[in-house]
């Protein structure tokens, strides 16, 4: 491999090289990823049927190449055939010492806003986590007194009364609940981690769903066969996805709708952190649902405590997902439109060294 191929494919972001007639003439290795397909597949197809933008960009790119100039668009959704949407920074340039040849960079602006929303969830879980601690004790005491001071009062009341002191009674509860799940935070122990097969997980959440809570829905799945092993805790993964698939059904019309259980290998894919470190993620898990979304209002900050989309929800679940997912190093995210919401999760497969363990 020469010098420039070695760069090509090692620039960490995707990039497409654009011949004069605005087909591809190649992509990096990166892209590949981006596409969620192969270079082979991609080349020499016209660049605007694989790159869907949101913004008429094409007179502004024709005139950069016909001025030989760079061009630069900013926070703009860049979306493929295969996958939703993602906020990105375009660059574009000609490629010196070849008329007509255009480079074009995408740089997915959700990695780093999800990197800083991680960081800020995860302070404000454990500011959640630290109030409760300090006052569930106190809190939980006095409820227990009310609770039991309502149900004496009841055995000498009118069927008109009892009304008051049943609602005492279910609220107490609710309450000694919302604390419960607060302390849930506190209490999840490290993931205990090791192999895993990701489908397993899937197997157990889709059989407990339809016995259960998703009994009027239709879970399909859809996995790619040849997904290497996990790296993480099976349990509290398999806590993950029953989340996701309950929130998909609780969301769902009453006449039930569809689940789709989507996992795929996406070698390029690497989170990287704010000290510079990175990590590869390559094995993605997506929840797929036709509900009605997540409402506009709260969509960025779904993953944060206290933030619900229904009615009397506490708000809790998916700040749980997202500390678990943190906690697994993995990395969760998350489009929505009516009629389709993706949750996907990003993990890493077992490393090196456990593998040969594993078969030595």
């Amino acid at each position: 491999m020469t010098s420039d191929q070695t760069i090509w494919s090692s620039l960490p972001v995707p990039a497409i090289l654009i011949g004069e007639d605005d087909r591809i003439l190649d992509v990096n290795t990166a892209a590949e990823g981006f596409f969620n397909a192969s270079s082979k597949s991609v080349v020499g197809t016209p660049v605007w049927d694989q790159v869907a933008i949101d913004a008429p960009i094409e007179d502004a790119f024709a005139r950069a190449r016909d001025k030989g100039t760079p061009l630069f668009v900013n926070d703009i959704d860049v979306g493929t055939g295969n996958r939703a949407p993602l906020q990105c920074g375009l660059q574009i340039a000609p490629l010196s010492g070849h008329p007509g040849q255009m480079i074009m960079m995408i740089s997915p602006r959700e990695l780093a806003a999800r990197m800083t929303r991680n960081h800020s969830v995860h302070s404000a879980a454990q500011s959640a986590i630290g109030m409760a601690e300090m006052l569930a004790h106190e809190i939980k005491n006095p409820l227990a007194g009310i609770t039991g001071a309502a149900q004496l009062l009841s055995m000498n009341l009118s069927q008109e009364d009892l009304e008051l002191t049943d609602l005492i009674v279910a609220e107490s509860r609710r309450i000694v609940k919302l604390l419960e799940q607060v302390e849930q935070f506190g209490n999840l122990s490290p993931p205990d981690m090791k192999p895993v097969n990701i489908h397993d997980v899937l197997d157990r959440a889709r059989r407990s769903a339809l016995l259960g809570f998703g009994a009027h829905m239709k879970i399909i799945e859809d996995y790619d066969p040849s997904l290497p092993l996990a790296w993480g805790d099976p349990d509290q993964l398999l806590q993950v996805v029953l989340n996701l698939v309950k929130n998909a059904s609780e969301a769902a019309d009453t006449r039930g709708g569809t689940i789709r259980l989507h996992t795929y290998f996406e070698h390029s894919f690497r989170l990287r952190r704010a000290d510079g470190s990175g990590r590869s993620l390559p094995l993605q898990v997506e929840i797929i649902d036709d509900g009605p979304g997540l409402p506009e209002d709260i969509r960025g900050d779904i993953f944060d405590p206290f933030v619900s989309g229904r009615e009397n929800g506490t708000g809790l679940g998916l700040a749980l997902v997202s500390k678990i997912v943190s906690d697994h190093g993995g990395w969760i995210s998350v489009t929505s439109v009516p009629g389709r919401t993706v949750f996907r999760l990003s993990l890493a497969r077992v490393p090196r060294d456990q593998d040969s363990k594993e078969n030595g």
